[in-house]
Formats: structure tokens, C-alpha cells, sequence
């Protein structure tokens, strides 16, 4: 199975299938979807928070801390929170 882009993982959970076409654990695909099923309806505190933990989530694994740090201020954001330095640089 080919996975590529934001979509991709999902798509193979979908499929019940790991990246290698393995099939994964019924009670591993029952569990993601009961908790995703959980936090679809939790409340949300607003878009552009929710984009700015998305793209430090994801940043950390493409740029290094200060590039990261220095692209959140650019486009407007805060720079990096001591915990997200700790949790994804450290």
C-alpha cells in the first residue's frame, strides 16, 4: 500500500492495514476509532491554535528548532513554548 500525504495514514487504517500491507489487530483499529470517535466531539478552542499545534507537531520532524521557532514568528505565531522545545527537540 502506497502512503503518502496527510491523508495516507488514515487511509490505511481505514484499511485495517499497517504501511507494509500487514493487517492490523482488530482491537488496535477498534481502540483508535473509539478514541478518535472521543475526540471528534470535544470541544475546540479555536482554528489557528489548533493549526499551530498541528505545524509544530509536524514541523519538528522537517526543520530544525530554530528555523521552526523563527517560521511560527514570521507567519504570526508565537515562537516555540519551552515544553514543545523540550518535548520535541530534546
Amino acid at each position: 500500500m502506497a502512503i503518502a500525504g496527510p491523508g495516507g495514514v488514515d487511509d490505511a487504517i481505514a484499511a485495517g492495514l499497517d504501511l507494509d500491507g500487514t493487517p492490523i489487530p482488530g482491537p488496535m483499529v477498534d481502540l483508535y476509532r473509539e478514541v478518535m470517535e472521543l475526540e471528534s466531539k470535544r470541544a475546540r478552542s479555536g482554528v489557528k491554535k489548533s493549526m499551530r499545534n498541528r505545524i509544530v507537531k509536524t514541523g519538528a520532524k522537517h526543520f530544525d528548532q530554530e528555523t521552526l521557532n523563527q517560521r511560527l514568528i514570521d507567519a504570526g505565531w508565537d515562537g516555540l513554548k519551552a515544553k514543545e522545545i523540550a518535548f520535541f527537540y530534546s
